[in-house]
């Protein structure tokens, strides 16, 4: 039972916090922290009860390793936020033209394809690669790790996304509650459980689509949007099918990254000299 009304429970939490937070005017500074913690607080029981491999828990030493990137991954959205903040502030509309109930999908889908598309390039330009690649060091895929990430990547991608949603001029209520949305589904896709879709699979991501985007093989490693999967249908990058699982998850190349352990060296990367090979496609 539970591996069928996790991913409905979620979608519903979501939709009602947001719903809560608008209609109560909540501040999005409190409620959008607050709602991650809920989220992976409840993603990490759903992998102690439902885990899709055991031995892809974290161990102690990586649970260690995991709260700093963690918190780097925080400092890195706290940037990315003060770099467009005043672009929001002057950009986003009093009254918008929408309605707000059209403006929270439009701003979705837009949000998202920005964030497709940083995605993909941090995979196939070899520059972005340097910074994106530190999530792509650990052999395992677990809620925990989704913070694995280089700071600069996280301002690079995240400062794209809230940048195109102020340009566009989409209100702030909109630009919260879609966030809160991708940011359960990014963390939701990383998460180690045993649940499967079905034919959502076709919309929505989900972690077995992004198994299959952390796979070692690259000629299955498609999947870069993290909430939607209409744009990997869309730009060819879909290569889930019922049942597909990747024989192992990690790096193309392993002795191309410090190890996870290495933080400092990983922070560092991108300063050494690339050497030249094509980033994975």
């Amino acid at each position: 039972m539970l591996r069928v009304t996790a991913y409905p429970l979620l979608l519903a939490a979501t939709v009602v916090v947001a719903g809560a937070a608008l209609g109560l005017e909540w501040d999005p500074a409190r409620v959008s922290p607050l709602f991650l913690v809920g989220v992976l607080l409840y993603l990490a029981l759903l992998e102690r009860l439902i885990p899709h491999q055991r031995g892809w828990h974290p161990s102690t030493a990586e649970w260690r390793w995991y709260g700093v990137y963690f918190l780097l991954t925080m400092v890195g959205s706290v940037l990315a936020q003060l770099l467009v903040a005043t672009a929001v502030g002057v950009v986003a509309p009093a009254d918008p033209a929408l309605p707000l109930g059209a403006e929270i999908p439009a701003a979705l889908l837009s949000g998202s394809l920005a964030g497709y598309l940083a995605h993909r390039l941090g995979h196939t330009n070899r520059w972005l690669w340097r910074l994106h690649g530190v999530h792509h060091v650990p052999q395992k895929v677990n809620v925990a790790n989704n913070g694995v990430n280089h700071v600069a990547d996280i301002v690079v991608a995240q400062g794209a996304v809230q940048l195109t949603l102020a340009l566009v001029g989409f209100s702030q209520e909109s630009v919260l509650a879609a966030g809160m949305f991708t940011a359960a589904q990014g963390y939701f896709v990383h998460a180690n459980i045993d649940v499967r879709i079905g034919r959502l699979n076709h919309v929505l991501a989900s972690p077995e689509q992004h198994r299959l985007h952390h796979s070692t093989d690259l000629a299955e490693a498609g999947h870069y949007g993290s909430d939607l999967s209409l744009w990997d249908h869309l730009f060819g990058s879909f290569t889930w099918y019922p049942g597909r699982e990747p024989a192992a998850v990690g790096l193309h190349d392993p002795t191309s990254f410090p190890a996870t352990g290495e933080i400092l060296a990983s922070l560092l990367h991108p300063l050494h000299r690339a050497k030249r090979r094509r980033p994975p496609a």
